[in-house]
């Protein structure tokens, strides 16, 4: 008789049936393990949650009140002899790899991640694994990343053009990660930063987990139109079309993703400027991440999965694709609940 899987995929999501738990599972289960605080990651409606320390309040933000423990990195947690240690996937402030354990086994989980150190959550870090389940959202090689401080070079000298026109700079990303992502990086010497109630109660959660931010400012009905051209308006993408941006204008308006690489994708979100800045890893990232591993079999979850998985087969990995609800962020801002007086 076969020896039965350490992790399985099921139609409630990942599941470790010796330890009894799911991991960033998309029906209510009992007890959940979460990556990160997205919510095709994060749901509501499990018993209870595990989570690294850092998604705490963005969660509570997210989903209320919850039965909620945290853990640092590299802090075990046991159940039913099974081991669980959360390491850091690089993707959002507070995201993690699981790493699960049981009599010599080892799988780890890996969310979304990118290996590109954006200098605001912790890096990614590779763990050595027998059987690595990945994302690969970027699994395909025209997809290659820019170094980071040219990307933010291209940003800044976009709001300094504006300035010096008279334009308001509205720049689009998503409300965890990409936002902070780019406030952490945009030059204040040039002006302050405003932002959509979207992102700035996700940047308060984050500041209430002490994680240090810029100073930020929220648009409110009251907020000078003449001020905030003199400044730089973080938007998501639920706000693209809105007369709370319209109402901005003249303005130009940029969008941060790694969807900016393929040819159109700006002019299909009507953007001015499409600057390629993911929280993803690109296609390099994600053959070097898997390489670390030195894992024996690789699991595909959402993205390139069939184009992936035929390259990873040709350069001698056992891979599979595999059925997940997991996909790009996008969806998350339209789940958010919108401040009084703005529109989605």
């Amino acid at each position: 008789m076969p020896k039965k899987p350490l992790i399985e995929f099921t139609d409630k999501g990942i599941y470790c049936d010796a330890g009894d738990f799911y991991i960033d599972p998309w029906k209510p289960v009992d007890y959940a393990v979460i990556t990160h605080a997205h919510s095709d990651h994060a749901y509501p409606g499990h018993l209870h949650y595990l989570a690294h320390h850092l998604s705490r309040e963005v969660l509570l933000y997210r989903l209320g009140p919850i039965d909620l423990q945290t853990v640092e990195y590299g802090e075990k947690i046991h159940r039913n002899g099974v081991e669980i240690t959360l390491f850091p996937a690089g993707h959002v402030i507070g995201s993690a790899q699981v790493r699960v354990e049981c009599k010599g086994e080892v799988w780890v989980v890996s969310g979304d991640y990118k290996v590109q150190h954006d200098g605001v959550c912790a890096a990614f870090e590779p763990v050595k694994c027998h059987h690595f389940i990945s994302e690969c959202t970027f699994g395909m090689p025209v997809y290659q990343w820019k170094p980071q401080g040219q990307v933010f070079s291209e940003i800044n000298n976009w709001w300094r053009y504006n300035l010096e026109n008279g334009l308001a700079t509205v720049l689009v990303g998503y409300a965890l990660g990409k936002s902070q992502r780019i406030l952490q990086n945009l030059d204040l010497s040039l002006g302050k930063v405003y932002t959509h109630g979207v992102i700035e109660n996700t940047n308060q959660a984050l500041r209430n987990n002490g994680v240090g931010l810029n100073p930020t400012e929220r648009i409110t009905p009251e907020t000078p139109r003449e001020e905030i051209r003199k400044g730089i308006v973080l938007a998501p993408p639920s706000s693209v079309g809105t007369t709370w941006m319209r109402r901005f204008g003249p303005y130009s308006f940029g969008y941060c993703s790694g969807w900016m690489a393929i040819r159109g994708a700006k002019r299909r979100r009507a953007a001015d400027r499409g600057f390629v800045l993911s929280d993803h890893a690109d296609w390099d990232g994600l053959i070097s991440a898997i390489d670390a591993t030195g894992c024996e079999k690789v699991y595909l979850t959402h993205g390139y999965t069939a184009t992936f998985a035929r390259y990873l087969a040709e350069i001698g990995y056992d891979a599979h694709e595999v059925h997940t609800l997991y996909g790009d962020e996008e969806a998350e801002e339209l789940s958010q609940p919108a401040a009084e007086g703005e529109e989605r």
